[in-house]
């Protein structure tokens, strides 16, 4: 089944346009004019260069970082690691990367460190689970008909469309949390994907690179991921 079966998620979709407004991972492939400015500010002790750039992107920095260890007390250590090793390393910034994008680079490596030394001494992109994540079917094959049936392989009944749902009820704090949830029940593969990626407002490029993952393998784990919490966002609809 195509990626386009299901458009994006429509709640996630909607938060993570807000959070992308705000300011999110996706960014332009070389260093900006104010990218350099900032730079150069950082490297004559600037102190409240460094601050700002603190105030701009801790939060993310921190959420990301949660993706690959397993509490946010670590994750708070592997953030201010990385503010450290940005501070070392701004002399190596050449800006062939935005600074942003220099900078995730950097936590994510930390991270991933990191979570090698928590437990997690090999990349998900190689587990046993990685495999059955791609091969699992992406939607319940009791929803369609079966081969018997005049119309095999078709839907049994649609998907609900949520056009009539408030937009207020899918963006409450509830609806969220039940996001949320759905998200930490995946599988890892496919909760960093839809976490970096419809969260966080990653470009498929940038999370790709984030994991260590295939082009395909990120797509289809994507798909996977966002139509498992679609259908967990069915139930609690119609459930009330």
């Amino acid at each position: 089944m195509e990626e386009g079966t299901f458009q994006r998620i429509q709640p996630l979709e909607r938060v993570a346009d807000q959070q992308q407004n705000a300011g999110s991972l996706s960014q332009s492939s070389v260093a900006s004019a104010e990218d350099l400015r900032l730079v150069e500010a950082l490297r004559s002790g600037n102190e409240s260069a460094f601050v700002s750039l603190v105030n701009m992107y801790h939060s993310l920095m921190l959420r990301l970082a949660m993706i690959f260890v397993p509490s946010e007390t670590i994750a708070e250590e592997v953030v201010q690691d990385t503010w450290m090793g940005v501070l070392h390393g701004l002399d190596r910034f050449e800006g062939r990367s935005a600074l942003k994008t220099w900078i995730f680079r950097i936590l994510t490596n930390r991270a991933k460190t990191r979570a090698q030394r928590e437990g997690r001494s090999v990349p998900f992109s190689s587990l046993p689970e990685f495999t059955t994540e791609l091969q699992e079917p992406a939607i319940e094959p009791e929803r369609f008909h079966g081969p018997d049936h005049q119309w095999p392989g078709h839907w049994v009944s649609f998907p609900r469309s949520w056009e009539e749902i408030p937009e207020e009820r899918i963006l409450s704090q509830e609806t969220m949390t039940r996001i949320q949830e759905a998200i930490d029940t995946l599988p890892v593969g496919q909760r960093e994907v839809i976490t970096l990626r419809d969260i966080e407002g990653c470009t498929s490029e940038e999370a790709c690179d984030l994991l260590g993952v295939s082009e395909a393998n990120q797509r289809v784990l994507l798909h996977r991921a966002r139509c498992k919490v679609r259908r967990a966002l069915e139930r609690y609809f119609e459930d009330e």
